[in-house]
């Protein structure tokens, strides 16, 4: 067919449809808003939006004082666009480990557990787990955490870094979100060389109710209200950690300022075109950072079968592996969503990928969790390089550490990419469901 069109017609063509398309990109997103959220929402007065903090409050605030500034619905009847919840909090109180007869420093060890106190001497029920000098610290450390009973996981003092990033906010708090729940497994990490041949591990926990909230902002569908599409992303950082040059606040600009910089500027974005078909929810998720806790709730406050698609947002502040104008996708083959989004974008510079990161099972890692497991075509959207950044979960994850045409381009992908979705012209396949 194109053979038949002259040059200089099919040239005409092909400039008209590139200015079309660069048009409509450059209409999606306007470059200083996204700077403007960034900065808010990692400015110092936030204090790293930690859960259970003045800082989340401020975050929660600004969200929703941008949803109404956009012109989006409440989801619920509260004010302020919150999806208000309780849970049970808990911080360590106490903690003491003695292995073979000699105390171990306070500051080499981290407790994880859900009970108020535990007193194990040389108790074997509790097993004894290795992380050894070479092995794949990241993986060990989660398959320890999931291993459903109580245990004392002894780390090899090479991993001293790690171990201590990890403590910074493993040790602060954790949530229990039924509380009546029974008390899972608790687990100590311990920065050792050594397997004791005797232990003592004495800890107790201060448990505490407290609310936790969600903020969501709705666009009533107009044809099909009662079809949902979601984006989302968690404000919630990890506050305040040991000083670094005289820097002690976890800005969080990446780690999710960034993702919720997007969700704010497609809210802006769809409600300025007026023609969703479908319902959409823009929604900021608190305590992702502690267990993907607001996720949690909000998968049960929402029927699953009315979810077409859920595309969860998470640190696309720089360039993916792929390069400039892509995104990965976790989960890429659970559903076709992704494959939807590549064919509407065809006529762009825009990729999306398959999340080059298999073993680190990030389909189940994020705020999308949830929803994928009772069939949801919900997935995850990011560039971060996890392998190779290192100043995730730092206080040097600052605005000026990010490419903010990277977060632009990010946020234009996913606009154009979801249009036929919320047209209502496609439908994704659904995710297969996790089994129980």
């Amino acid at each position: 067919m194109f053979k038949r069109l002259g040059y200089g017609v099919l040239a005409g063509c092909l400039f008209m449809a590139g200015c079309a398309t660069r048009q409509s990109q450059q209409q999606v997103v306007d470059t200083n808003e996204v700077k403007r959220i960034l900065h808010t929402l990692a400015a110092d007065d936030m204090h790293g939006r930690a859960v259970f903090t003045p800082g989340v409050e401020l975050a929660a605030d600004f969200i929703a004082s941008e949803f109404s500034k956009i012109g989006l619905a409440p989801y619920t009847d509260e004010p302020n666009f919150r999806q208000t919840f309780g849970v049970v909090q808990i911080r360590p109180a106490t903690w003491e480990v003695t292995f073979d007869g000699v105390e171990i420093p306070k500051d080499h060890i981290i407790v994880s557990s859900n009970s108020p106190g535990v007193n194990w001497n040389t108790d074997p029920g509790v097993s004894l787990i290795q992380i050894r000098r070479g092995d794949d610290f990241a993986q060990r450390f989660r398959d320890a955490s999931t291993g459903g009973k109580d245990a004392i996981v002894v780390i090899d003092t090479s991993f001293a870094n790690l171990f201590n990033r990890y403590r910074g906010f493993l040790m602060r708090e954790r949530v229990n979100q039924n509380p009546s729940a029974v008390p899972t497994p608790s687990i100590v990490y311990v920065l050792a060389n050594d397997t004791p041949t005797s232990f003592r591990v004495a800890f107790t926990n201060t448990i505490e109710e407290q609310p936790l909230f969600n903020v969501v902002g709705m666009l009533p569908g107009k044809s099909k209200p009662n079809e949902y599409v979601i984006f989302s992303a968690h404000y919630d950082h990890i506050g305040i950690l040991d000083p670094v040059d005289r820097d002690s606040i976890a800005n969080g600009a990446d780690d999710d300022a960034s993702g919720v910089s997007a969700v704010i500027s497609l809210a802006n974005y769809y409600q300025k075109r007026n023609d969703n078909a479908r319902t959409l929810l823009f929604v900021a998720f608190t305590a992702e950072e502690i267990g993907l806790v607001g996720s949690k709730y909000f998968s049960t406050q929402v029927n699953a079968d009315d979810v077409v698609a859920m595309i969860n947002i998470e640190m696309i502040g720089k360039d993916a592996r792929f390069g400039p104008n892509s995104l990965y996708v976790t989960g890429y083959d659970q559903s076709n969503l992704a494959k939807i989004m590549q064919k509407n974008v065809e006529n762009s510079d825009f990729t999306f990928h398959p999340d080059p990161y298999p073993t680190q099972n990030l389909f189940y890692r994020s705020d999308n969790a949830s929803l994928a497991a009772v069939g949801v075509p919900a997935h995850t959207f990011a560039t971060v390089q996890i392998d190779q950044d290192h100043y995730y979960h730092t206080v040097k994850d600052e605005v000026e550490t990010l490419s903010i045409g990277n977060i632009v381009s990010s946020i234009q992908a996913i606009a154009l990419g979801a249009t036929s979705i919320v047209s209502g012209d496609d439908t994704p396949t659904r995710v297969p469901k996790l089994e129980r």
